[in-house]
């Protein structure tokens, strides 16, 4: 089984190379929160394609696709719907908001207040918004995929810990290598056009339920108790380590274990490697823990911590 979903993520990074160069790594674990029934924050500085990436995916995978814009004066209703008062019936009818769609980016979520980004938690976490007390079920295939700016600070609103703890992964967008750059400009120089991805021949999924089978095998990979011990060992440590003032929580064990599953299902593998647990180990938890303030001071990062962390942890054999 993990060969059908090896060979369905092989095919999903074919299409999405059509209008992505390189970041190949971020790529993979987009599509590891996908599998996983999980949320990814993706940040990276202004041109990176993160929002190109998400229009790509829902292309490729043959999924409906809404985008929310974030800003300082967005309300709720605008993220969920709201009931509109229809005068001549004297009913209400539902108006759906973006959030009723398959692949959700939340562009810029950082940009609007918190009220309006705690409208997205009962989403994310139970695939189901409430409005005027009334529940509606949100798609299977429900995923949202948030972007963040790491370089402009004015006029945003730091996510709380509680909501940065929904994103199963936080995946950092690097900029390109030279020759990536490169080929980037060159696709533009023959005639390559974001506002034109009709143009690129991106084939979508016969079927895109294919995504939601595939959600079960990786659920399927076996993981040994050895390794199952190894992921909390790792998470466990975060919240011993001297330059940590809080952990990762319970959530993050499972995350991790759900990640190292779906990595492993990529590879062709039906058991989980702690070569698989390490590698995926930072996406998951780096949002999840919150350095000393004196550690800050002196220039640590989060990622710089783990890889002190897991490196003291010994590997099981």
């Amino acid at each position: 089984m993990p060969d059908s979903v090896s060979a369905l993520t092989a095919q999903l990074k074919s299409e999405i190379a059509k209008a992505i160069v390189g970041q190949d790594a971020v790529i993979e674990q987009v599509l590891i929160a996908v599998l996983t029934e999980g949320h990814a924050l993706l940040e990276g500085v202004p041109g990176t394609a993160k929002t190109l990436l998400v229009k790509v995916l829902a292309r490729a995978v043959g999924a409906k696709f809404g985008r929310i814009q974030f800003t300082p004066d967005l309300m709720p209703a605008d993220v969920t719907g709201t009931n509109i008062f229809n005068m001549a019936t004297s009913t209400f009818s539902l108006r759906h908001g973006p959030i009723f769609t398959d692949l959700l980016l939340a562009d810029e979520i950082n940009r609007t207040p918190p009220k309006t980004q705690a409208a997205l938690l009962e989403a994310m976490e139970e695939r189901q918004v409430t409005i005027d007390g009334e529940a509606h079920q949100l798609s299977p295939l429900f995923t949202v995929l948030a972007t963040q700016n790491p370089i402009e600070y004015e006029g945003t609103y730091p996510l709380p810990e509680a909501q940065l703890d929904r994103f199963i992964l936080k995946i950092i967008v690097e900029y390109p290598s030279s020759d990536e750059e490169f080929q980037v400009v060159s696709n533009w120089n023959v005639g390559f056009n974001t506002r034109r991805l009709e143009d690129l021949g991106i084939q979508p999924l016969e079927d895109s339920a294919a995504v939601l089978a595939s959600r079960s095998q990786v659920r399927a990979v076996t993981v040994e108790e050895g390794v199952a011990r190894y992921i909390v060992s790792i998470v466990r440590a975060t919240r011993e380590a001297i330059n940590v003032s809080w952990g990762a929580s319970p959530r993050a064990a499972v995350a991790l274990l759900l990640c190292s599953k779906a990595l492993a299902a990529i590879r062709g593998r039906s058991f989980v490697t702690p070569d698989d647990v390490k590698e995926i180990a930072k996406p998951v938890l780096r949002h999840r823990v919150v350095l000393r303030s004196e550690a800050e001071i002196e220039g640590a990062s989060p990622d710089q911590v783990l890889d002190e962390i897991i490196a003291g942890i010994d590997v099981p054999r």
